[in-house]
């Protein structure tokens, strides 16, 4: 059962010798600070901050010290929690953000910045707090593309799958990705996963680059094959409840600095990645992938998502190809 934290109350007009005291507004996250995450919750407090004279007291939690990912929106739904930063787990939402558990829709980082701007951001935000009236999104940023770590092999083809039991996280496109190229999806809790590599539970995991490397999953794999083949957004939400007990100005500059800090954001993602692979890169084989046969394997993924969600997304990111 997920557990319900206790709101923090703004402190307003509690008094003379309160006027001038900060309100303290939490914004938690599942992942350790080794994530773009983290960042990015840092870089707004510290953007709003500038702009209202340390009028706000941001804590950050990362880590899941306040509750895994689902309970984080769960908290923030209940206007218990006033900020988060998650990943995944929002896709859970609305079916049609399932479009980001299709492989290979983004070509690169610069891709996925055109097509927001190019109105999937709007589209995506306005999905998730139509259907969540107890959440407003102020960002939507990167947690990072995925790749494939395993004892086995380096994948360099599909083939090279065929067998191999993956740790995988996300929704049914994602698994169904893995299992036309032979794996076998596993379900496995990300803290748990460590142990299950070393005990051949499983053969391997996808994640972000980050993951791999703050799990030390290097000191018991032999791969680490490049495949890009997810692209997983990350969003800064806020409670409703939060955001409403704001003045009217101080509202304004949490929406702006939360875009204003978007493409900063993108790049810091990327030298987070570049820093993680040359990190592990003396303790594991790194391989690119024969991109071309991975995506030929998948192609009625996409017909699978325009039946039941239309093409309006997905057209918004082909168009914006180079």
């Amino acid at each position: 059962m997920t557990k319900i934290l206790k709101p923090i109350v703004p402190l307003m007009f509690l008094g003379a010798s309160l006027l001038n005291a900060q309100t303290e507004v939490r914004i938690a996250s599942h992942v350790s600070k080794l994530a773009p995450l983290y960042g990015q919750a840092k870089n707004f407090s510290k953007g709003v901050n500038e702009q209202v004279k340390e009028k706000y007291d941001f804590k950050l939690y990362p880590n899941a010290q306040l509750g895994k990912e689902k309970a984080l929106i769960t908290n923030l739904k209940a206007g218990s929690l006033e900020m988060i930063v998650v990943a995944s787990g929002v896709l859970k939402l609305d079916k049609k953000l399932g479009i980001f558990d299709l492989p290979w829709i983004f070509k690169d980082r610069e891709h996925v910045q055109r097509a927001m701007k190019a109105g999937l951001y709007d589209e995506v935000k306005q999905t998730i707090e139509n259907n969540n009236e107890n959440i407003k999104v102020l960002g939507i940023y990167e947690n990072g593309f995925r790749h494939i770590m395993n004892s086995k092999k380096a994948i360099t083809t599909p083939k090279d799958l065929r067998g191999l039991k993956i740790r995988i996280s996300g929704g049914k496109f994602r698994q169904d990705v893995f299992r036309k190229m032979g794996a076998t999806p596993q379900k496995v809790a990300w803290k748990e996963t460590f142990t299950a590599l070393q005990t051949g539970v499983v053969d391997g995991a996808e994640a972000a680059t980050y993951g791999f490397y703050g799990q030390k999953h290097y000191e018991v794999l032999k791969h680490l094959s490049i495949t890009n083949h997810i692209y997983t957004p990350s969003f800064l939400l806020v409670s409703k409840k939060f955001f409403n007990s704001l003045s009217k100005e101080d509202k304004k500059i949490f929406e702006n600095v939360g875009k204003e800090i978007t493409d900063a954001q993108y790049s810091q993602a990327a030298l987070l990645e570049k820093y993680y692979f040359k990190a592990m890169k003396s303790k594991i084989q790194i391989n690119k992938v024969d991109l071309p046969k991975f995506q030929q394997k998948v192609d009625g993924l996409y017909s699978s998502y325009e039946k039941q969600y239309g093409t309006e997304w997905l057209d918004i990111i082909n168009k914006t190809k180079i």
